[in-house]
């Protein structure tokens, strides 16, 4: 159960999300500092803290905003003006604050899987398994966003990264992403798998970039390296099952009447006598 309130704390709540740790500030105190993993949990600390501030300042901004209209909802026009004039103001802070606030998410990711590429790797034979069975945990890891990964869609996802120059975009009002690959084109697999691939550490998003124009650029990770290679892999032997299990039983023989040679016989002429 995650003890963070994603509405309040966003970031703590991502971090006990994807780490399975209930107190992110002692993330870090299992290692030493000299070593690789304390300064990778350290970011993940700092980062996570970072964005629950930008969220807190972000909460703080829009409700200032909101009490500029509360006058004029209850018909008190006098101030209208000068309210109007304020609010213009917040709305561009809002903004500024919310682009932030999403730079702060976009560096949380980040740090989260910089940290678990760098954990050990557990035993041979529960990493095949991993692997194999990584596109199917969506159902059954309590999350709310299991449809973005159901079916299909992590494969086709994959694959879509793999063929290169799919990019990670927002929109300019309403921050919603959407992605690009440069053709115009709307590519196949939603916005919302290729950001859940990201936290799950199948893909890289490249936050160097700007998030509206070119763009995050996505990449395979190791992780999802192995996870197409094992789906693949087993895709051939799936459909050679199913193809012996659908033939069939003797296939050189024809059922189609019409298919087969028709033979005629040709009545001799009778001598006459």
């Amino acid at each position: 159960m995650n003890p963070h309130d994603a509405n309040t704390y966003p970031g703590a709540h991502l971090v006990a999300e994807m780490l399975d740790v209930s107190d992110v500030h002692t993330l870090n105190a299992a290692y030493r500092p000299d070593e690789p993993l304390y300064g990778a949990a350290s970011r993940v600390i700092g980062t996570a803290c970072e964005l629950d501030e930008r969220h807190d300042l972000v909460t703080h901004a829009v409700q200032d905003a909101r009490g500029l209209l509360e006058p004029i909802g209850r018909g008190e026009l006098g101030g209208a003006r000068v309210s109007y004039a304020l609010l213009r103001t917040a709305v561009a802070q809002i903004g500024d604050l919310l682009a932030r606030r999403d730079r702060a998410y976009d560096q949380l990711v980040e740090a989260i899987c910089a940290y678990r590429r760098l954990l050990p790797e557990p035993d041979a034979a529960v990493r095949s398994s991993t692997k194999v069975n990584e596109l199917d945990q969506a159902q059954s890891s309590g999350r709310d966003d299991g449809w973005a990964i159901a079916g299909d869609r992590q494969l086709r996802a994959l694959e879509a990264v793999e063929a290169g120059g799919l990019r990670l975009r927002r929109t300019a009002i309403g921050e919603d992403p959407y992605l690009s690959d440069g053709t115009g084109l709307s590519p196949q697999p939603l916005a919302e798998t290729l950001q859940r691939l990201v936290v799950n550490g199948l893909l890289h998003q490249d936050t160097s970039e700007n998030p509206y124009r070119p763009g995050h650029l996505l990449s395979l990770t190791p992780q999802g390296e192995a996870v197409l290679r094992e789906v693949r892999a087993a895709t051939p032997r799936v459909s050679a099952a199913l193809s012996r299990s659908n033939a069939p039983a003797n296939p050189g023989v024809l059922t189609d009447s019409a298919a087969l040679p028709v033979t005629t016989t040709v009545a001799k002429p009778s001598r006459s006598r």
